[in-house]
């Protein structure tokens, strides 16, 4: 006779033995460019029916020119469903519209939050990775991730610079983001905070030039007749504090999004520290 235990296991194994499998996704859309460029290194290439129109854009993608090669969408509801897909990946920004519309009609639809941190970002690419069938894929990137950081860490006894992003516009990176903790990892103190900067924002040119960081993380401007947000990069006033501030190139496409990115976040943040500290022996 079955106690009442073993019948509560018995009848808990035949509903599992019951279950149906869950399905492999064969036809992925990402809406979100921190999403994409996780996808594209997690799941087969047959997977994805499309990613975002922002990793077709040059400033912007993450993934870089590959990311063209992808079929897009601009999130709208008509061409996420003509593309039939069977998973979607969103984040909190993605189109309330389309998101509504997934749900109403019974499409899997993941949602995303916008990662503050590094091991919030690794956490992301396990989810995304495990959502496509993918999970040793996932596991590998992080570990490759992890290996970029221990190689980008200062060495002991490495003094510290001050250091900020700067990008289009003046456009500045603010403390308590992923962007600051890579930084602080790679052994460059974030400025932006000296600057009044409380939020991710611009600084006044004139702020920088009257107290420059030991370390200026500039992007690069448009080829071609620059915007005036270009200017900024480019205004001479930037020269002339050049003996006191050590700027290297920094792709804004890195201040972007995490996961895979990273890896080359890594290295970049580390090239411009050694190459500061470099300049800084031989003066």
């Amino acid at each position: 006779m079955l106690t009442r235990r073993s019948a509560l296991v018995a009848g808990a194994a035949v509903g599992l033995s019951a279950a149906a499998p869950v399905r492999e996704p064969r036809r992925v859309v990402s809406l979100n460019p921190c999403l994409d460029v996780i996808l594209v290194h997690v799941a087969d290439r047959a997977q994805i029916a499309a990613i975002s129109h922002y990793s077709h854009e040059p400033t912007s993608s993450s993934i870089g020119p590959s990311g063209a090669s992808y079929p897009f969408t601009y999130e709208s509801a008509e061409e996420v469903l003509s593309l039939r897909p069977d998973l979607v990946l969103t984040g909190r920004h993605s189109s309330p519209a389309t998101r509504a519309a997934l749900k109403r009609l019974g499409i899997p639809a993941e949602l995303f939050a916008v990662p503050n941190t590094v091991e919030e970002s690794l956490d992301q690419v396990r989810q995304v990775a495990r959502a496509v069938h993918r999970p040793e894929r996932g596991e590998a990137v992080i570990a490759q991730v992890r290996t970029a950081l221990a190689a980008a860490a200062p060495r002991p006894g490495t003094p510290r610079l001050s250091a900020i992003t700067y990008q289009a516009g003046g456009f500045a990176t603010a403390p308590g983001t992923m962007m600051d903790e890579m930084m602080r990892r790679c052994g460059l103190d974030n400025a932006a905070a000296r600057y009044g900067l409380k939020r991710t924002g611009n600084i006044p040119l004139e702020l920088l030039v009257a107290d420059p960081p030991d370390v200026l993380l500039a992007g690069q401007a448009e080829p071609g007749a620059p915007t005036w947000a270009d200017r900024v990069l480019t205004h001479p006033a930037l020269s002339r504090v050049a003996s006191r501030m050590h700027r290297a190139t920094f792709p804004q496409q890195l201040t972007f999004c995490g996961g895979p990115v990273l890896i080359e976040t890594a290295r970049m943040l580390a090239k411009a520290r050694e190459d500061a500290l470099a300049k800084r022996r031989g003066a």
